[in-house]
């Protein structure tokens, strides 16, 4: 028997086409999207659920395969994520109106956000990326139109049955998901909320789908560079020093139609967790900026390593 899985956030829950979602808060919308791991889920967002819930009307979403969002066995691909931030964003109009929305998004959630924007640019505002992907290393991601880079025969040999639910608890242990946080980190003091949460999570009946497409880099987008060329929305990118999250050398190589606004914190790759100024730095790009007018990009705080860590387990 497994322990049914609790909220991850204090809020109202919405449910819409098997997708769950966090909402709190009045004002201006701000939609939220976790990073992707063997155990993701909209706690990744606490701690700006929370700041930002005292001044907007914020929405964190659990995306398919993940928190308390449909774990059905399923092709979990960049195409059903984004297809999942639409059918949020039709909600949030629902609940604010049509107005445009300013959207966070964590590591490989970055992807399915930029993606959306790009589809429905007047859909949205201001877009920050925490600790984007498909920026790492010297790779041209610019193959054809959705394409992925998933590796077929791997997620073969992961999802047979024989062995896909033992695998799957190996990396779901406790130990392990330490283990993986404290290299998101780079240090061993995580936060031990997140922690909990991510094991409680991870041990739900159907929680190895989506991770076990995500460790084969089926949710992965081989295209992704011509999507971050091809967002028009003001864009401010974030990053930590720590851990094994730190190479995006393929940025300088995008061709984009307007400079990001770049920041890099002296912290791992959820610098939102460590870092006490960075909302208001998310404070200060949402000011300072509207769509159609961008300020110049800042020069980064500190100088990012170039350090490539090859293909990651955790993101």
């Amino acid at each position: 028997m497994h322990t049914p899985l609790l909220p991850a956030l204090n809020a109202e829950s919405i449910t819409f086409d098997g997708i769950h979602c966090y909402v709190a808060g009045d004002g201006p919308p701000l939609l939220l999207l976790h990073s992707v791991n063997a155990a993701a889920s909209a706690a990744d967002m606490r701690p700006l659920f929370e700041r930002y819930r005292k001044s907007r009307r914020v929405f964190a979403v659990d995306l398919p395969g993940f928190g308390l969002s449909d774990r059905s066995e399923r092709n979990y691909t960049p195409r059903l994520m984004t297809d999942a931030l639409h059918a949020t964003l039709a909600q949030i109009r629902l609940q604010c109106g049509d107005v445009p929305v300013d959207a966070l998004a964590v590591s490989l959630g970055c992807e399915f956000l930029a993606r959306a924007a790009v589809e429905a640019p007047a859909r949205f505002n201001h877009l920050a990326l925490v600790s984007p992907t498909g920026l790492q290393g010297n790779a041209d991601l610019r193959q054809a139109e959705g394409s992925t880079r998933k590796i077929g025969w791997l997620h073969a040999v992961l999802r047979q049955p024989l062995w896909a639910e033992w695998l799957f608890r190996q990396l779901s242990r406790p130990g392990v998901v330490r283990y993986f946080l404290q290299r998101t980190w780079g240090s061993r003091h995580i936060d031990e909320t997140l922690w909990a949460y991510s094991v409680q999570t991870a041990h739900q009946p159907g929680a190895r789908h989506a991770p076990l497409q995500f460790l084969a880099r089926g949710l992965f987008s081989a295209d992704i560079h011509r999507v971050y060329e091809g967002l028009t929305q003001p864009v401010w990118m974030s990053q930590g020093v720590r851990g094994d999250f730190t190479d995006f050398r393929a940025l300088g190589r995008l061709r984009l139609t307007q400079p990001w606004q770049r920041t890099v914190f002296a912290t791992g790759a959820l610098p939102y967790f460590e870092a006490l100024e960075f909302g208001a730095r998310f404070d200060d790009f949402l000011r300072s900026t509207r769509r159609g007018r961008l300020v110049t990009a800042p020069q980064p705080q500190r100088a990012v390593p170039a350090v490539h860590f090859g293909q990651p387990a955790w993101r």
